[in-house]
């Protein structure tokens, strides 16, 4: 009796356990539906992007104001000098920025930038767009296998696939033997070391960044519509310009940035694939970093590029979140 009033006293109180486990996951369910919960919700994420993406930036933000000291560690001065009697005086130098506007490298380079990553993200559109949208419209056991395929690429490196495309791309590769055979090129055709190179490195390897987001937007469309549109008697592309492109614009952005903005900080594609002449921000970057030990005048030539980059994509998302409270309220 002893034994089963333990055993019996044991299951009771394991009982309570659980079911003040349930009710303590119900009370946590319901503070978080609440504005106080949402804030908790939120606040580790807010946390991470504070630790990991303000704080380096403030500091790239604090070296871009030195100046350059070679044969030292840190390379640079410092922004708050002490005096002999203790005065503490604060010395901010703006000549990294002049810089960047006076030297024509630097737009140069800033202007190569733009123009590879805004090319390449209308090739992984006019490319992507096709694909996703035979993918939204296959079967479901084919819309998982093509995805699928989309996504295997990034089981790969970046890098890996990158040098990849060199033995593609150099002479007597794989694309100018094909070429040849097919009595289009000589058998010295080679594109690697040109910008045609570096768009199809980025091409490459930024298409699936603008399939998946397009696929997501495209899988929520109700194809009715266009059934709807020919029975009215609209043709094809008349459909497709006046209901599917529309309706998929929330994926032409989305995918637009995904790709627009890594491109215009790419490194690696423009430093193997291209030749002297993509002299890309990333690679002034790296040159600035480490051939020249320039680190203020690095730091000022990223806080130039991400205000280049983020500021417009602000003010867009801000006009187009009040363009679609417009409509709703419409």
């Amino acid at each position: 009796m002893n034994t089963a009033g333990r055993n019996a006293g044991l299951w009771d109180f394991w009982f309570d356990v659980v079911r003040n486990l349930f009710g303590w996951f119900r009370a946590v369910g319901r503070e978080f539906r609440t504005r106080r919960g949402r804030f908790l919700v939120t606040a580790l994420p807010m946390l991470w992007l504070g630790l990991f993406f303000l704080v380096p930036f403030l500091i790239v933000l604090k070296i871009s104001f030195a100046q350059a000291v070679f044969g030292q560690a840190p390379p640079y001065t410092a922004l708050i000098e002490h005096a002999a009697d203790g005065a503490a005086s604060l010395r901010l130098h703006t000549s990294n920025y002049a810089m960047l506007l006076s030297d024509p490298l630097y737009v140069a380079a800033y202007l190569k930038s733009l123009l590879f990553a805004s090319v390449s993200t209308v090739a992984c559109l006019l490319l992507g767009y096709p694909i996703a949208y035979g993918i939204a419209r296959a079967s479901p056991v084919k819309r998982l296998l093509l995805l699928v395929l989309v996504i295997l690429p990034f089981w790969t490196s970046s890098l890996l696939r990158t040098y990849a495309l060199i033995g593609i791309l150099k002479a007597n590769g794989l694309l100018a033997q094909a070429l040849w055979a097919l009595g289009l090129a000589g058998p010295d055709f080679a594109l690697l070391h040109t910008d045609t190179a570096v768009y199809i490195g980025i091409v490459y390897n930024y298409l699936p960044f603008m399939i998946l987001p397009l696929t997501a937007t495209l899988m929520r469309l109700d194809f009715t519509l266009l059934e709807a549109a020919e029975d009215l008697g609209a043709k094809p592309w008349q459909a497709f310009a006046r209901v599917t492109l529309p309706l998929s614009m929330p994926g032409i952005i989305a995918g637009a940035l995904l790709v627009f903005i890594p491109a215009v900080g790419e490194f690696v594609i423009p430093d193997i694939l291209g030749g002297p002449d993509a002299l890309t921000i990333g690679r002034v970057l790296w040159i600035e970093f480490f051939t020249n030990r320039d680190w203020p005048l690095a730091a000022a030539v990223t806080i130039a590029m991400l205000v280049l980059i983020v500021l417009p994509t602000l003010l867009f998302e801000y006009v187009e979140n009040r363009r679609a409270e417009r409509e709703a309220q419409a």
